[in-house]
Order: C-alpha cells, then structure tokens, then sequence
C-alpha cells in the first residue's frame, strides 16, 4: 500500500467471497487498539476506544476471568450486563461523538470482585437532588439496573483528573 498525504485517510477494499461482496474501511490507528494489561496479583486493566463496538471485549475479558474464579451462570451474566451499562455510560456521556478512551479495572478477590470503569469525559453529575423516578425517567436506567445486580456502588470523579469513575462490587459465593 502505498502512504497517504499527510491528513488524509487511507482506506481499504476487502472482497468478502463468503458475503460475495466487497467492504471498505480505514484501518485502526495505534491509538484505537485496545490493549489489556495484567498487573500484580488477580487484576486486570483494559482500555478501549470510547466507541460501542469495543464493548464486547470488556464482556470477553470478564469471561475470560470467569475461568480463573468460577462464577454461576446467574452472575455472570449480572456481571457482563452491569459493566456493559456502565461502559456504554461512558461512551455516551463521557465523550459524546468525540475521542477518548474508556478504562475498566478488573480486581479479583478470594470473597469478591471489584469493576472500576472510568473515562476522562466532563464528569460525572450526581442526581443533585432528584429522585430516583426522576432519573429514571431522563433515562437513568443504567445506573440502577448497576445498582441492582452489585453489592456495593459508588459513581464519582476521578482523584486528581477530569473525567467519572464508577465502581461496583459483587461479593461471591464459595
């Protein structure tokens, strides 16, 4: 392939011959790869894109760990639905149309695990008084669908930078 002027986009044609069709699209830049990082002891950390598409490998990574600690069926699928909530959560106010990235961390514990997603989005806006009908209705349904399938919840700022942070924790059973 041959470089492209400065500015300006490459594109690719594939021919899909399963589909009989050809497809066009630009390649992902380093910065769009997800990467994953395992740090010291049973974490995790992985950051994608603020993009919906690369929600699914925040799913993947907690099944992926769901083979280091058994989890019942029931409960990861809580899990994946809590942390897709919150990542879309992310995705949609953190940054809107625009770049950035959102990172979820992983803690597995002997009697516990803990998700951490967090972007460097504006900022997360607490209810600020309203109920939680009212949130709900302004389409607050992801904070409580977290809140129910977790036993512990706390949304905030991030310590030191701009952006949300949202943690969740489900206590497991032996």
């Amino acid at each position: 392939m041959c470089a492209s002027a400065p500015g300006r986009k490459r594109r690719r044609t594939v021919r899909n011959p399963n589909l009989g069709k050809t497809d066009t699209y630009e390649p992902m830049s380093v910065q769009a790869h997800a990467s994953a990082e395992v740090a010291e002891g049973p974490s995790v950390r992985l950051t994608i894109p603020a993009k919906p598409e690369y929600i699914t490998l925040v799913r993947l990574a907690l099944s992926g760990l769901s083979r280091l600690r058994p989890l019942s069926e029931e409960t990861l699928g809580d899990l994946k639905l809590a942390v897709t909530e919150a990542c879309s959560n992310s995705v949609r106010h953190g940054y809107g149309d625009g770049e950035g990235v959102v990172e979820i961390l992983y803690e597995l514990q002997p009697d516990r695990l803990v998700i951490e997603v967090a972007d460097d989005g504006p900022g997360f806006e607490s209810a600020g008084g309203r109920t939680d009908e009212e949130n709900l209705a302004e389409g607050g349904l992801g904070i409580a669908i977290i809140k129910a399938v977790s036993d512990e919840f706390e949304a905030g700022g991030r310590q030191g930078r701009p952006g949300s942070r949202l943690r969740f924790v489900k206590f497991l059973d032996d």
